[in-house]
């Protein structure tokens, strides 16, 4: 169930996609999409329950195993095959993301050409995860420390620039191994879609990379079942927490410098104290689940 037409003035109708495939929401629910400076009809979009999200968890998490164990260098040619047909689609992405957040034409090309190069700098990032030799005490004794991928990533992104924080959200922890889920913006979901599309298309295997949509009174419960998911071991998310639906802070709470990747791993995460991130305020950087549910 991909988007139907890709022609910049169709009505599109875009699925979910989970475990590789483009999937109708549960119950067919979807939600309209209008353009934002003429209220025309952009798209019927897929509106995710809480089922589909934990649905979308549980694929990432199957794929985990496959895609971490692939070879740094093919994990590198998949970004940057992502970043080539990204870039191949720029005219098409510019003028929907026109019609969805009512952005000029200059800085929507500004978006797909900073994205593409978002995803050509992670593709360069495939063999920094560099372990480390720890000196012993043990005459004869070499300790080695070694980076792992942490698991299920879930990236929350706004419509404000749709493909760069997108692609931000989800491309460095793909390319160290991990398995992402995108929820997409209520006002950008058929641009955000694409990120997910041009993965797909470029070699990314059948669940390491997922994509959720909701309805816009669903958000609280869908950003909750996702936090929620015990695979779940970093949330990349962007904004406010009213963009994200009013995430229970007792799991994404506390923000950190930079994007999810090869990290110390989820137990670690959970032991650190969280910080109330403040309501409607803008905040940048990771999100840690602080809470591992019973």
């Amino acid at each position: 169930m991909p988007p139907t037409d890709r022609s910049p003035a169709g009505i599109r109708t875009s699925g979910l996609f989970i475990g590789g495939k483009w999937l109708p929401a549960e119950g067919g629910r979807y939600v309209e999409t209008a353009e934002a400076l003429t209220g025309h009809p952009i798209a019927r979009v897929a509106a995710a329950s809480v089922v589909d999200a934990r649905a979308a968890a549980t694929a990432a998490a199957g794929a985990l195993e496959q895609w971490s164990a692939l070879p740094p260098a093919h994990r590198r040619e998949v970004l940057e095959r992502a970043a080539v047909l990204l870039g191949e689609r720029a005219d098409e992405l510019s003028a929907l993301m026109g019609r969805e957040m009512g952005a000029t034409r200059p800085w929507c090309l500004f978006n797909v050409r900073v994205a593409k190069g978002m995803l050509a700098e992670a593709a360069t990032q495939a063999y920094s995860m560099a372990g480390v030799v720890i000196p012993s005490d043990v005459p004869g004794l070499t300790a080695l420390g070694i980076r792992q991928p942490a698991g299920v990533v879930v990236g929350i992104a706004p419509w404000n620039a749709p493909l760069i924080l997108g692609v931000r959200a989800i491309a460095m922890p793909l390319v160290y191994g991990n398995t992402v889920v995108l929820k997409s913006s209520e006002q950008t979901p058929c641009t955000q879609a694409a990120i997910v599309e041009v993965l797909h298309e470029a070699g990314v295997p059948a669940g390491a990379v997922n994509l959720v949509g909701n309805a816009p009174q669903d958000a609280s419960a869908v950003v909750e079942a996702l936090s929620a998911h015990p695979a779940v071991a970093r949330v990349n998310f962007t904004g406010s927490t009213r963009d994200a639906g009013g995430p229970d802070h007792r799991r994404v709470g506390r923000t950190a410098p930079h994007s999810p990747g090869a990290g110390t791993g989820r137990q670690g995460a959970a032991r650190r104290p969280g910080r109330r991130v403040p309501r409607h305020r803008p905040c940048r950087g990771r999100l840690r689940r602080l809470h591992e549910p019973g």
